[in-house]
Parts: C-alpha cells; sequence; structure tokens
C-alpha cells in the first residue's frame, strides 16, 4: 500500500509540474490532483497497454514516435474525467504527459519493486 501512496505522490508532483509550467493544462483542487493521478495510473495501467498492441503497426511504422502520441492521449482523456483539469489540446497533452513522465522516471529511479526508497551502494574490493 505505501508503494501506490508513493506513485500516486509523485503522479501528483508531475501533475503540478505539467499544470504550472504548461498555461494549456490547468488542473483546480487538490481533489482533482489526487483523483488524477490515481485514474492516470490505472489508464495507463489497463488501457495503455491494450492501445499499444493495437496500434503497434503504426508504431512500428513511425520508428515508435506514434507512442508518444499514445501517451498525449492517455492524458488527455484522464483531463476529460473531471472538470476542474482542462487541457488546451494536442500539444498541451503531449508536453504534460512528457513532463509527468520524466518526472516520474526520475523517481522510479530512486524507488524499487516493493514501493519504498532504495539506495543501492557499490562496493569494489581491492
Amino acid at each position: 500500500m505505501n508503494g501506490f501512496i508513493l506513485r500516486t505522490l509523485i503522479g501528483m508532483l508531475g501533475l503540478f509540474l505539467a499544470s504550472t509550467l504548461l498555461s494549456g493544462v490547468q488542473i483546480i483542487g487538490i481533489g482533482t490532483f489526487i483523483l488524477s493521478a490515481i485514474f492516470l495510473g490505472i489508464v495507463n495501467a489497463i488501457i495503455r497497454p491494450i492501445l499499444f498492441v493495437l496500434t503497434l503497426p503504426i508504431t512500428i511504422v513511425t520508428v515508435g514516435l506514434f507512442i508518444f502520441v499514445l501517451n498525449a492521449a492517455m492524458f488527455g482523456l484522464v483531463a476529460a474525467l473531471f472538470d476542474n483539469f482542462q487541457v488546451a489540446g494536442f500539444w498541451s497533452a503531449l508536453f504534460g504527459s512528457l513532463i509527468v513522465s520524466f518526472t516520474t522516471t526520475i523517481a522510479s529511479w530512486y524507488i524499487g519493486p516493493s514501493g519504498r526508497f532504495e539506495v543501492f551502494v557499490i562496493r569494489r574490493d581491492r
């Protein structure tokens, strides 16, 4: 359960950064941040893999660039679920999804599979 809460907080941080840095992304209210982070995690865990498989030929033809479109669509889908989460258009959704992805990737480097912070120490014996 701690891992879920920690990943939700990281998702909220990414959404906060996206709404702060981009004029085309607006999120109002802490409840909207919390629910958006939860739903973004659910959408990325369930719907995104299905769409990825369905759009695999397009992804191959575009040398993987279509994944950015898929991420923007997931970001826009979550925004469409909430009245207090507004995305101005495709480019705002694209850059918003990039900011959230970058934030969660950086944070995930420090979080292990158990959902706890992990520090790896490499010892070199002489």
